[in-house]
């Protein structure tokens, strides 16, 4: 019998849920379902547990042909003992939550945790836009920006699973503080709150730019995708502002090339849909900041998988996770 697994994703807006099978990566019966992390995590994970029973309700299969479940979630967690440890952009922070064994009681299944960006980088490794090397990075850009790396044909954990944090590279040692406590980490200048606040703040100085104009001026209307309109009509602030983003971005890529020398770096997230436009600069600054490792070998490319990708990745992850 050739098990599926649930890949889960605990969000800070939803929860979402699929079945996924291991050795194509195909996804199917995905639910979603508001988060609701205000009510507190006893209640996020009832409503987890709900969801998850309802995706085997709606795929027909008993739980005898279910492997187990993974759950990717947005911090930092303890794998071994199945906690979260730190959850920032959900109230409360899950502050050793053990959520692993309360979804596994609760569901009668076993569960294997995996923060929420290794879990896409693993995804994407498997069967996105990483496909067929040994080593690859990933920077997710949206909110903030996580990352992931595989390092020869592993996903690399570290310290109870915090290794490949690169959107936490200080890139300015006096910088502005991150919400992470640090000062001057590439998440402060190129996540997606970060290219917004540029645009608002062009707006704001009355330089000559269409960005405004595109949300009625209504400047908590600006957004990348806003920006990213401006930049495709000529606008050269927008344009300005998406190089600016993927110049620190690139400058974080080209410290991942010089450390870990991999053959790809996929760039996922919101902010991605941007598109060649942020590529491109994150290959440039690449260019004239690499000199000791042939980065012109080194591929940046755009995420395959959407926003599917945590579900695959964190399904897989518990895949290889309970056949070991």
């Amino acid at each position: 019998m050739s098990l599926k697994y649930i890949g889960c994703d605990l969000g800070g807006t939803n929860l979402r849920a699929g079945i996924v099978d291991p050795h194509n990566g195909q996804v199917s019966h995905l639910l979603s379902r508001p988060t609701l992390a205000r009510e507190g995590h006893d209640a996020v994970m009832a409503r987890m547990a709900v969801l998850i029973e309802d995706v085997i309700a709606a795929s027909g299969l008993s739980k005898v042909e279910i492997g187990g479940i993974g759950i990717g979630a947005p911090g930092v967690l303890d794998l071994e003992q199945g906690l979260t440890l730190f959850l920032p952009n959900l109230p409360g922070t899950w502050p050793e939550i053990p959520l692993r064994d309360t979804i596994a009681n609760s569901v009668g299944l076993p569960v294997a945790l995996l923060n929420d960006v290794r879990s896409i980088t693993f995804g994407e490794w498997k069967f996105g836009a990483g496909q067929g090397v040994d080593t690859m990075a990933c920077f997710a850009v949206g909110t903030g920006i996580g990352g992931g790396l595989v390092v020869n044909g592993q996903l690399h954990l570290g310290i109870g699973g915090t290794g490949g944090e690169l959107g936490h590279q200080t890139i300015d040692y006096n910088g502005p503080v991150c919400g992470c406590g640090n000062r001057g980490c590439v998440e402060v200048y190129a996540s997606g709150p970060a290219i917004a606040s540029m645009g608002i703040k062009a707006v704001v100085q009355g330089r000559t730019t269409i960005i405004g104009e595109l949300v009625n001026f209504d400047l908590n209307k600006i957004s990348p995708d806003v920006i990213a309109q401006a930049a495709s009509q000529g606008d050269k602030v927008a344009q300005t502002i998406i190089k600016d983003a993927g110049f620190y971005i690139g400058v974080a890529a080209a410290n991942v090339c010089v450390c870990v020398g991999p053959r790809k770096i996929v760039i996922a997230g919101g902010v991605s849909h941007i598109g060649d436009p942020i590529l491109e600069a994150i290959r440039a600054t690449m260019r004239e900041r690499v000199t000791i490792m042939p980065v012109e070998q080194v591929a940046v490319v755009q995420a395959t998988l959407g926003d599917n990708a945590g579900v695959i990745g964190v399904a897989l992850w518990a895949a290889d996770h309970f056949n070991n």
